[in-house]
């Protein structure tokens, strides 16, 4: 069944506070030499995709897949692209600046009421990956999230996936939104620095960060939802997060270049699905260890758990999605949301 989402960009207010952000990702390169992309569905289509976060291991896939060469195997020249947050790689996407983008499921939902239509076309994950982490100095004060009132708290940017699911542990655990002040602090090195100087009294980030984080004994874990156990306790369900999505008329007008793209991540996910996170560690960049091979390695076991291995959207997750953001955003509490045109399962399910 074809299924597709709407989408919108940000205001730019929100894209000049969030571009001040830095975070250790690369902005990676291409692979392969094509041609041109356009309708050319043939061998060396160029494509961009803009990644939330190269670096970050929920987002792995997408390195992954042109460290093991599947772009190229599939005709494709794929340039990967990186921004600090998630939400800023949408609106890469929505602009027209790429073709792909790499980031949470969720906000297809959010802006389908606002009148863009992405659709998600492989699911990388049935768990957030994230991790709620409390500075070592307010772990006393901070022992679940009905202590968030008042305090600071760290996201990679607003408007981000990170921002929303902190927004309904707050609801869920009894306060409004307005209890406690979001501050976007991207993820890593500023996210730890902000932890550390006391920016921010706790926050919402991925691995590695979180690796380097405990390595430091910077914080401590308050929530993990890098399992789809520690999703279900966190959110009431599984949580499809990091996926693959497009413009849904770019889709419709490329279904051959886009089933290629679906193939090359689903032989991924299978591929991450049979080797260890040594394995794993050892195909990535280099840098992205940031001189600790080990640590890397761990960050990566840590977030295994929250990988599909056939990309198809799990059961039940848009709807998880949808109650977690109805329960603050007045935007979907209103309105009528269509999960049917927030996602597709057509390529993922034609991988041979």
């Amino acid at each position: 069944m074809r299924k597709t989402a709407r989408y919108v960009s940000l205001a730019a207010s929100g894209l000049l506070a969030l571009s001040c952000l830095t975070a250790c990702a690369n902005d990676a390169a291409g692979s392969t030499s094509a041609d041109a992309g356009g309708k050319g569905d043939g061998k060396g289509t160029k494509l961009k995709i803009m990644v939330g976060g190269l670096d970050k291991v929920i987002y792995l896939p997408a390195m992954l897949t042109q460290r093991l060469g599947y772009f190229g195997s599939e005709g494709l020249d794929v340039e990967l692209l990186s921004e600090p947050a998630g939400v800023q790689a949408e609106t890469a996407l929505v602009s027209g600046q790429v073709q792909g983008a790499v980031g949470f499921y969720d906000h297809t939902l959010d802006l389908q009421t606002k009148g863009k239509s992405v659709e998600s076309v492989v699911q990388f994950s049935h768990a957030p990956g994230e991790v709620e982490v409390v500075s070592t100095k307010r772990a006393k004060d901070i022992t679940s999230p009905k202590d968030f009132k008042g305090k600071k708290l760290g996201i990679t940017g607003l408007g981000s996936s990170t921002d929303f699911l902190t927004k309904y542990l707050a609801v869920k655990n009894g306060l409004k939104s307005s209890d406690f002040t979001p501050v976007a602090v991207g993820a890593g090195p500023t996210f730890i620095s902000a932890l550390q100087q006391g920016s921010i009294d706790a926050g919402m980030t991925t691995d590695p960060t979180v690796a380097t984080i405990l390595d430091k004994k910077a914080g401590k874990v308050l929530l993990d939802m890098r399992t789809p156990e520690g999703s279900q306790k966190a959110l009431g369900g599984p949580y499809p997060s990091s996926s693959l999505y497009m413009q849904t008329d770019w889709v419709n007008g490329h279904k051959d270049t886009v089933q290629k793209l679906v193939n090359a991540f689903v032989k991924t996910l299978k591929w991450m699905s049979t080797h260890s996170a040594d394995e794993i560690a050892a195909k990535m960049p280099a840098d992205y260890s940031q001189g600790n091979k080990t640590l890397y390695a761990q960050a990566i076991k840590s977030t295994l758990p929250m990988f599909t291995d056939d990309g198809v959207m799990p059961e039940g997750g848009p709807e998880t999605v949808e109650k977690v953001l109805k329960a603050f955003n007045p935007d979907i509490k209103n309105a009528k949301v269509d999960l049917s045109k927030t996602y597709t399962t057509e390529f993922v399910k034609a991988v041979k």
